[in-house]
C-alpha cells in the first residue's frame, strides 16, 4: 500500500499510514505506532495495550456511558460499538485527519444511537460534563509524549468529576516515558490513591485504572471470575491481567488494596 499522509495547514501533526505483513498502522507525525489494524481481522484489537484498556470491564462490567479521548484508528471505539451493545460511546479527537483516517482506512462505523465522534478538545469535553460517564478512556499521544492539556493535575481532577459513583477511567501511559512519574503521581493525586496498574507484556505501555467511590470489589474471587466471564464473551486475556496486576500493585490477604 502506497503511504498516506494528510495535514491541514496549521493543524496538528500530520496523519501518515503504513502497512506491513498484513497490519495496517496510524502515525503521528513520525514513526511511533498510535493505531494499528489486522486486515483479515479488522474488528479485533491488534495492540496488547487496547486490550488492557478494556480491562476497564473488570470492575465496571455493564457501562451505560462511555468516553473515549482520543480516537487513533478507531479500534477502542470499534471494539465496543461491536461488542457492547448495551453501552453509547462518545470519542473525543482533536484532529479531523484522524477521524477521517479512522473512517476511511481502518473501518470505523458511521455514528448512529450508539456511538457519537465528535471532532474537539477533550479535555474541555472532560470538563463540561460532570457526573455523566460510567467509564472515561483517556489515550491522548502525540508522536512524543502525552499531549500537555491531558495530563495535568487539573485534568485528571476533572476526570474524576466526570465519572458517576462507582465509575473507573482508564489511563494509557508510556512506562519509557520520563515524565510518566509524574502523570502517575498525578492521577494518584486527584483520585485519592485509589488506583491500579497493568502494564503491557510487549510494550512498554502501562494502563492506570483509576476509580471514583464507591469502590468496586477488587477481591481476587471476584476478579478472577469476571476475568474468566470476560474472556468467555469478548476472547480477550482477561485471567491474564488479573495476575499481572497482582505483581504491580499493593495486594492484602483478599484482593488489592484500594
Amino acid at each position: 500500500m502506497r503511504p498516506f499522509s494528510r495535514q491541514r495547514k496549521g493543524a496538528q501533526e500530520p496523519v501518515q499510514i503504513s502497512e506491513r505483513q498484513g497490519v495496517r498502522y496510524l502515525h503521528l507525525g513520525g514513526p511511533a505506532v498510535q493505531s494499528a489494524m489486522r486486515i483479515r481481522e479488522p474488528w479485533a484489537l491488534e495492540l496488547e495495550y487496547t486490550r488492557a484498556m478494556l480491562g476497564f470491564l473488570l470492575f465496571c462490567p455493564n457501562p451505560r456511558d462511555i468516553a473515549l479521548v482520543g480516537l487513533g484508528g478507531g479500534s477502542i471505539a470499534k471494539f465496543i460499538h461491536r461488542n457492547l451493545p448495551e453501552s453509547q460511546l462518545t470519542a473525543l479527537e482533536i484532529n479531523p485527519e484522524v477521524v477521517a483516517a479512522a473512517r476511511s482506512y481502518f473501518l470505523l462505523p458511521a455514528d448512529d444511537e450508539r456511538l457519537d465522534v465528535r471532532v474537539g478538545d477533550g479535555a474541555d469535553f472532560v470538563r463540561a460534563n460532570s457526573n455523566s460517564q460510567d467509564a472515561l478512556l483517556v489515550d491522548g499521544y502525540d508522536a512524543k509524549r502525552i499531549v500537555e492539556a491531558l495530563s495535568s493535575l487539573d485534568f485528571y481532577q476533572a476526570c474524576k468529576a466526570m465519572l458517576r459513583p462507582g465509575g473507573v477511567a482508564a489511563f494509557n501511559l508510556w512506562g519509557s516515558d520520563e515524565y510518566f512519574p509524574r502523570y502517575f503521581e498525578r492521577i494518584t493525586a486527584a483520585f485519592g490513591e485509589h488506583v491500579l496498574q497493568l502494564p503491557s507484556e510487549k510494550k512498554g505501555n502501562i494502563i492506570v485504572f483509576a476509580f471514583r467511590k464507591p469502590l468496586p470489589n477488587v477481591g481476587f474471587t471476584t476478579l478472577e471470575k469476571a476475568a474468566e466471564i470476560g474472556r468467555a464473551a469478548l476472547n480477550l486475556e482477561f485471567p491474564d491481567f488479573v495476575a499481572r496486576m497482582r505483581h504491580w500493585n499493593p495486594v492484602g490477604e483478599r484482593g488489592f488494596v484500594l
